[in-house]
């Protein structure tokens, strides 16, 4: 099968990928192609098609048994959650659901209200009438509400965010690795010095006590990783649900209009319309073959990495009607934004709250909100895994 090469062209792949996702669709649910970081992989496309892959037991998480000959270094940020399979999956999201409950969730909305409206004030005094959206809420509200959660309100989040960045979006093959090791380093730290200080009414010092029925509880190693994925999803996800909700909003002035003139009946379609449209994860995380899968005329062959492309799914027409169109009314049709199956993301609600109270409050408080930039001037993050932009230029 022919290679398709995502690197070529790979800064308008990242500021656009749609159109290059329209072709892959129409030609088949399953293509061999080259990352814009130069990887070699599988990627799902369309809905059905991603949806199946997502709770197909057959595509693995666990690199470990596949990839052991690789090269991949394990560290103690991988021991998640989310790079794992049943039944320690099952064990360890048994573990930290306990805690991170409807109710704990529900308890936040003051505090992200409080924390939302402490930094448009900061901003909206800005001289001007100026700012970059992303230095200024997008990313400081749902770091500052995962680190409170947490419990790690002293962090430097200016350093953990370059960090957290590299992790994600690296610009190269050693940056993430690296990243990732040093949060576990610091991760690692923080917990001692919870240990030492003794009870925290807060989600790691949760974690660290508990303990499931058998006397079952996380080691250093899970504590560091739950700690990581929490941490790191907890705030690059909302980040991006956040800048490109607006810029889709502030793009589409129609939409905006019918949003502002009905916030309480259109806020929480909005919300998910931004997720379907230019949603904060384009793809899933990686995924491996235990053995030869078949999707669609494509042949997976065991061992291969697989991707399963959620930013595709969402703009595929057998499951939305004009799916290139952005709109904040569109009938609830379920879009694959948070993932699916027994990976579905756990800080979903989370980010919906965050996500309603951050843009509600925003356009609000600045009526006349405008963007500031060009969009071919915008600096799209690298890589398939978030889509989203380093800086958003907004006026007022």
């Amino acid at each position: 099968m022919t290679v398709v090469d995502l690197s070529e062209h790979a800064e308008e792949f990242n500021a656009d990928p749609y159109a290059e996702y329209a072709k892959l669709r129409a030609a088949g649910p399953a293509h061999q192609v080259r990352t814009p970081t130069g990887d070699e992989v599988w990627l799902i496309v369309g809905h059905e098609a991603a949806r199946a892959a997502l709770a197909d037991p057959r595509l693995a998480k666990d690199w470990r048994p596949p990839l052991a000959e690789t090269g991949y270094e394990e560290l103690p940020a991988s021991s998640n959650m989310l790079e794992t399979d049943p039944p320690q999956h099952t064990r360890l999201r048994k573990l930290v659901a306990r805690e991170f409950t409807p109710r704990r969730i529900e308890a936040l909305r003051p505090r992200v209200q409080e924390i939302t409206d402490g930094l448009l004030d900061t901003m909206l005094a800005a001289p001007g009438r100026a700012a970059d959206l992303v230095d200024s809420l997008a990313f400081p509200l749902p770091m500052t509400v995962i680190s409170e959660l947490i419990g790690v309100p002293d962090l430097d989040r200016e350093a953990f965010r370059v960090l957290s960045n590299q992790a994600v979006a690296p610009r190269d093959g050693d940056e993430g690795p690296e990243a990732v090791g040093r949060i576990g380093v610091y991760l690692a730290e923080l917990i001692e010095d919870k240990r030492r200080s003794g009870p925290a009414d807060d989600l790691l010092g949760a974690l660290i006590r508990t303990r499931h029925e058998d006397g079952d509880q996380l080691s250093q190693d899970e504590l560091i990783g739950m700690a990581f994925l929490l941490l790191v999803a907890g705030h690059e996800t909302t980040v991006n649900l956040i800048s490109n909700g607006v810029r889709a909003l502030l793009s589409h002035p129609d939409q905006l209009a019918a949003l502002r003139g009905d916030f309480g009946g259109l806020i929480d379609g909005a919300v998910e319309e931004m997720l379907r449209y230019d949603g904060p994860v384009e793809t899933s995380t990686y995924r491996f073959a235990r053995e030869d899968v078949r999707i669609g005329d494509a042949l997976i062959p065991a061992g291969a990495v697989v991707l399963v492309a959620l930013a595709s799914a969402g703009r595929d027409p057998e499951r939305h009607q004009e799916p290139d169109r952005f709109d904040i009314r569109r009938a609830p049709q379920g879009h694959l934004a948070f993932g699916h199956g027994i990976h579905f993301c756990l800080g979903a609600p989370l980010a919906r709250m965050e996500g309603r109270i951050a843009v509600r409050t925003l356009l609000e408080r600045a009526p006349d909100l405008q963007l500031d930039v060009r969009t071919d001037e915008l600096q799209w993050l690298p890589g398939m895994l978030i889509r989203g932009v380093r800086h958003l230029p907004v006026r007022w």
